[in-house]
């Protein structure tokens, strides 16, 4: 059940909305920026330099610390070709890395298949909040998806544990029989592996202990939760989950301000519950959003534009800028967006091949370059 001493690890946070990239890795020294953004823009003595050209929102102050201690990576200008500015469609190319046609199966979906191909760990995968994120999902792969860790489990709220266990046993012999017609099998499988999931995740918060404190934050409670799954080796190699929503049309400055402090501090408790338990070395961290906002504002806020920035952070992070930060010049943009200049898909694959081992054209859909923020 439990992955091998060291394993890798991915936990993928999704910045739901289209985060404004250009408030978040602000480009402080570059007059178009100001001229452009006369209401929605960070004053230059406000930006937490990075180096003489870019600095992060002042929100970000833990993540800052990472990037001082060389764990984080910036991913400037990610984007694909044809943005297209449809929330849903724009995070349907994300999570099944195919910007031209509609596929069926998610990218990390894809890779549990590769971890565990027969399918033995039910926990390979797991996604804390509601539904299960496409990017998560592949034919015969088992993911489990968890709202509240404390409480997770089937039938959990019964009190009298011999009522419980015979519940549970009608349940399993409910889900158990081996029907022929291939859509009850399925409905079987999943009832199954629900079961098994379940009984695993629910013993993970008594194995865990730590001397961090996280904040009362959704994002930061998810992130603790998979911590304890972590914590408790069970061979989950993959975790998902995302907050938000960046959708800032208006009242930009305070919603985006807030939005990332509760990300950036979520992210600062949870590496530095990571180092405390001797796992940050072997725990990779990627933020994405699914585009960026237009460069020009609308008096209050941004509205849904390309060209947008991703974050990668670990203990192996080799920490710097990638990709180029996308000129604002009018004869450089695109419709009034930012020109992406670097394929999400070159992330995806660094992440398949130098930090899982896997094969990353099919993981990646295709043959991609690939970035060095890992060895």
């Amino acid at each position: 059940m439990t992955s091998p001493a060291n394993a890798k690890t991915v936990v993928v946070i999704q910045l739901s909305g289209g985060n404004d990239a250009l408030n978040t890795v602000i480009p402080y020294n570059n007059e178009h920026y100001y001229d452009l953004r006369p209401q929605v823009n960070i004053s230059q003595d406000n930006v937490l330099k990075i180096n003489d050209e870019l600095g992060f929102n002042p929100s970000m102050a833990p993540i800052k610390r990472l990037w001082d201690e060389g764990n984080v990576a910036v991913i400037n200008g990610i984007g694909y070709p044809s943005p297209n500015r449809s929330h849903f469609r724009s995070m349907d190319v994300w999570h099944t890395a195919e910007p031209d046609t509609i596929s069926n199966e998610g990218w990390l979906g894809r890779a549990i298949r590769q971890i565990d191909p027969d399918g033995e760990n039910v926990i390979t995968g797991v996604n804390f909040g509601r539904g299960l994120p496409r990017a998560l999902y592949a034919k015969d792969v088992p993911v489990a998806s968890v709202g509240n860790l404390e409480n997770y489990g089937l039938m959990t709220d019964m009190k009298n544990e011999a009522a419980r266990n015979l519940a549970l046993e009608a349940f399993s012999q409910m889900y158990g029989g081996s029907g022929k017609d291939t859509i009850a099998q399925f409905i079987s499988q999943t009832g199954l592996d629900a079961l098994k999931g379940a009984d695993i995740l629910r013993a993970a918060p008594r194995q865990y202990s730590s001397t961090v404190e996280y904040a009362h934050t959704p994002i930061a409670q998810n992130l603790k939760s998979i911590s304890q799954v972590m914590s408790a080796d069970l061979g989950t190699r993959v975790f998902y989950t995302q907050h938000g929503s960046f959708d800032t049309h208006s009242g930009e400055l305070s919603a985006h301000s807030k939005l990332w402090q509760d990300v950036s501090e979520a992210v600062g408790d949870f590496t530095d519950d990571l180092k405390e338990h001797g796992q940050l070395d072997d725990t990779l961290i990627l933020m994405f959003s699914e585009f960026g906002r237009r460069i020009k504002d609308n008096g209050a806020g941004t509205d849904h534009g390309s060209g947008g920035s991703a974050f990668v952070i670990g203990g192996a992070v080799n920490g710097g800028t990638y990709g180029e930060f996308p000129s604002l010049r009018s004869e450089d943009q695109i419709e009034g967006d930012m020109r992406f200049n670097n394929d999400f898909r070159i992330t995806y694959s660094t992440i398949a091949d130098r930090w899982l081992g896997l094969d990353p054209v099919h993981i990646a859909n295709g043959t991609f370059e690939q970035f060095d923020f890992v060895d």
